[in-house]
Formats: structure tokens, sequence, C-alpha cells
């Protein structure tokens, strides 16, 4: 895999067929192949692989890293901002406002500051510590939602049309099932809900990820899994049922007869994707930056070099560089695949298939294989 296209052997960070590798602290940064040192920004599985020797990630992202990779990985855990030196690279982790422990990487080195974004959003959710703009020389940055159609609902506007939905169907006597990502969308969902509408019911790949939140001291209401003998008819009646998308479509969802079905997502924006979905509602929802989210973060760095690592790459470069700044790209192997809205046409570059939620019973998810959500 060749370097990025403007990239130099000068370079803090150049892109190796191994991952993102900073060069004079000889470490990686979301690596995707097995490496010796890993920083991690956030426990999604196309950033946080297994086969690492050493890890270093942000302390919220403990629970989960070892949920999903192992709990004997060798890790190293850092609040958010303190600093750490490596090689004489001076490393430190600041907030991403993406998932539970997500954070970038802020890089510096002779002189020259570097900041790797990893995933994130900007509007703050109150599940995790929201984005805070990193000032730098380079500015590394993904690009999943980089086109202009890419415009989020506010929260409040969000969760007032999950709510309306979730409370019709309850006076109707319908489980409302919402299909979601289980790690980071549920949470979300779960902390901004009207729990007075009714019982909260979750797929088993769901609970344990809640359970990490919970430890963390994140807001949720009480859930209960599917399989607990709590739920019954009467009670599913007007549940609000949380489940990963490969739950769509098995025998899983019969447990929920007449119910109404929904799909959290950004790519709900797109005309067409709801009816490929085949859901009754549809959702705009991400845990990445919309289009002016990305502008914005991108301009409060002050970078005047950027980089460009997965989704909408060519638009963004050609953005940024309208813009007069120095707009590049990284070829990496993250992305998305759970949310995608039609995997045929949009594959998810060296991701692998998502067939581990736990689709056909309540199984914990084998979340080695689970994809990052949109």
């Amino acid at each position: 895999m060749a370097q990025g296209s403007g990239s130099t052997s000068g370079d803090l960070v150049v892109a190796r067929p191994q991952g993102l590798y900073c060069t004079a602290g000889d470490f990686y940064i979301d690596p995707w192949r097995p490496v010796d040192r890993a920083v991690i920004t956030h426990g999604h599985s196309d950033h946080a692989r297994m086969g690492h020797v050493h890890y270093l990630a942000h302390t919220d992202s403990e629970g989960t890293l070892r949920q999903r990779l192992g709990a004997d990985i060798q890790l190293q855990t850092l609040p958010y901002g303190e600093v750490i030196e490596h090689h004489g690279v001076k490393l430190s982790l600041h907030p991403a406002g993406h998932v539970l422990g997500s954070a970038q990487v802020r890089l510096e080195h002779g002189g020259r500051v570097w900041v790797a974004s990893g995933d994130y959003k900007t509007e703050a959710d109150g599940t995790c510590a929201p984005f805070e703009p990193v000032r730098c020389d380079t500015f590394i940055t993904e690009s999943t939602f980089g086109l202009p159609i890419y415009r989020w609902p506010t929260q409040p506007v969000l969760f007032a049309d999950i709510n309306a939905w979730w409370r019709a169907n309850a006076a109707d006597g319908r489980p409302s099932v919402l299909l979601c990502y289980a790690f980071g969308k549920a949470q979300r969902i779960l902390h901004g809900v009207d729990r007075s509408i009714g019982p909260i019911v979750v797929h088993g790949a769901v609970e344990p990820l809640n359970e990490v939140y919970r430890a963390a001291g994140v807001d949720l209401p009480e859930t209960l899994r599917a399989t607990d003998p709590r739920v019954t008819p009467s009670l599913l009646k007007t549940a609000l049922v949380l489940a990963p998308p490969s739950a769509q479509g098995t025998p899983w969802m019969r447990r929920f007869p007449r119910h109404s079905d929904a799909f959290a997502s950004g790519w709900m924006q797109l005309r067409g994707t709801r009816r490929r979905r085949g859901v009754d509602r549809g959702f705009i929802m991400s845990d990445h930056a919309d289009w002016p989210g990305l502008q914005s973060a991108i301009g409060a760095t002050g970078a005047e070099r950027i980089f460009v690592t997965h989704g909408s790459v060519a638009v963004l470069v050609r953005w940024l560089r309208e813009q007069g700044l120095d707009g590049q790209s990284f070829h990496t192997e993250y992305g998305d695949e759970d949310d995608q809205p039609d995997a045929a046409q949009h594959p998810a570059s060296g991701s692998t298939t998502a067939a581990a939620e736990g689709a056909a019973g309540d199984a914990e998810p084998k979340s080695a294989q689970e994809p990052a959500g949109a």
C-alpha cells in the first residue's frame, strides 16, 4: 500500500500496509494489521482490531476493548489531556464525541503538531465527552458523510420524532422495534428517549455494551433482555425494542408480533434507503459528523494541511482545496458496513462481514467481527 497522495518521507504520520504509522514514535494509530504498538481511537471494530501486542486508548474505552478484544490484552489507558512521551513524540488524547471513550490523537514532535481524529461528531449527546477541536498543523479526518446532502436534525428534533413514533405504537398496542448499531447508537437512543412511555427491551448484542456505559457513569434507563421472563406479550405491547440491523428478517424478530419497525442511521438521509431496508420509519441519526460538522471541525483546528481517510474522500479533498487548504488523502481500511444503504453498492474497504451480533437468537455478539455503525 502506497502512502497517501501528498505525504512525504518527512511526515510525522504516513500510511503503511499495516495502518497509519507515526514515523518518529514507531507506533500505529488504529492499524488494520497486527503491529507491536497500537494507539486506538475508539472501540468500533474497523478501528480496534485483534492481534496487536500493546494497546493504548482512553480510559473509558477499557471496558469495551477488553470485552471485544479479550480481557487479557496489554492495554495502557490515558485520561483526556494527559501527555506522555514515546521516542521523543508527545502524545495526548482529546474528546472526539463519537462514542464512549472515543479520542483524537494529538502528536507533537520537532515543532510539528499532528492530530488524528478517528471518527467524530460535533453535537454533544450526553453519552460521551463532547468533541473538542485541537489546534494543529496537520489534521487527519474522516469523511463518512462528506457530502453536502448530509445534515443531521438536532437532538431535540430527533428524539421528539422517535418518542412520537413509540408513543403512537404503544397506544395501538404494537411493539416498536428500532434497528440501530449496538455500540454507541443504542446507548444514545436509550439516554435520549422518554422512558415514561413504556418498558425497553434489548437484543443480546446491546446489553453488554449498556453495562459498559453504566459502569462509566452514563445515565441509561432500565433495560430487559428479550429472553428475560418478565418480557411478556402484555409488556411488549408498549415496549421499545432495540436490536442491531443484522436481526432484521431473522427468527428473533418473531418474538414481537404486529410490531412496527424503524431504522436509525445517517443513511436515512438518502432517498430510497428506507425502502431498501423495508422498514416503516427511518430516523436520521449518526455518530459521525455531518457536512457542516466536518467543515466546522476542520476549520477549528487551524490546520493548513488535511488528510482524509475514509468516506467521501474525493469530495472533501476537493472542497478543502477550494478553500485554499492543502487537502490530501490516506488510503485506509476504515469504513462502515452495518449501516450502509446498500452493501453491494457501497462496500466497506477491508471490513468484515456483519454476521455476528446474535441475530438468529439472543446470543452475545462476536464483537471482533462487528463493523462500525453509521
